[in-house]
């Protein structure tokens, strides 16, 4: 397979393998998130150290192996992104598989099993025409101050939704036009859909429009943005007004 193909197939089979948990009526509602985080982690991580044993391997329900600082090629995984939402039978939740080359997000795929379908960078499709008025992904939770006020600056529609990579999604899909996160993140939540979303032509970068980087000693990546190019301008000269 190629990294694209191996990608998708592992965000597929794993998101499927997390239906079947769910589906067992074997755990709880309060244990299903765990039984679920372990079990396609296992999956995942055992399937890619078969299938590219040279690379490093970053997973958030792994122990971080120093070793991968030393690899210019590191897949970076998030088996349950959106344990609530995966937990309360939503379809906002999803399955990371990414790939950073020399800290790049590169080669990425994104299941979303409650909508069966996976995303990739390996099949780019073109955007969807822009909404009109314009949406803004939001937390469903914990919508972000800095992301309501620079929604109200561009005249955006709220758009609450689940998991990170499901918001990123919403913008690939063209349910949305934006996403601006400024609420802490980690590597794992944003290596598979930026590389998903640049692949597909958005425009992908911290909120101070300085470029995303992973595979790096702390795995804390805090804020980014996704949205479509032609409001990237308008998008970080909102953020850089809020925040001044």
């Amino acid at each position: 397979m190629t990294d694209g193909e191996l990608a998708a197939h592992l965000a597929d089979f794993a998101g499927r393998l997390l239906l079947d948990v769910r589906a067992s009526g074997m755990f709880p509602a309060k244990a299903l998130g765990k039984a679920g985080d372990q079990t396609a982690n296992q999956f995942l991580c055992h399937a890619l150290r078969a299938q590219r044993p040279d690379d490093g391997l970053l997973s958030e329900e792994e122990k971080d192996d120093a070793e991968r600082l030393s690899k210019g090629r590191v897949w970076i995984v998030d088996p349950v992104d959106g344990t609530r939402e995966y937990g309360e039978e939503r379809a906002d939740w999803a399955v990371h598989v990414g790939l950073a080359i020399d800290g790049v997000a590169t080669v990425g795929a994104v299941a979303l099993p409650g909508l069966g379908v996976v995303l990739r960078s390996d099949r780019p499709q073109p955007l969807p025409p822009a909404n009109q008025p314009l949406r803004m992904l939001v937390s469903r939770t914990r919508p972000a101050a800095e992301a309501v006020a620079v929604a109200g600056r561009l005249g955006a529609e709220l758009l609450p939704m689940g998991s990170a990579g499901a918001k990123a999604m919403a913008v690939v899909r063209g349910e949305a036009d934006i996403y601006l996160h400024t609420g802490g993140q980690y590597e794992w939540d944003s290596c598979a859909p930026v590389a998903v979303a640049a692949a597909h032509g958005l425009f992908c970068s911290r909120v101070d429009g300085s470029p995303l980087r992973y595979n790096q000693p702390d795995v804390y990546l805090p804020d980014l943005i996704i949205c479509r190019p032609e409001l990237a301008d308008a998008v970080l000269a909102a953020a850089r007004a809020e925040a001044a």
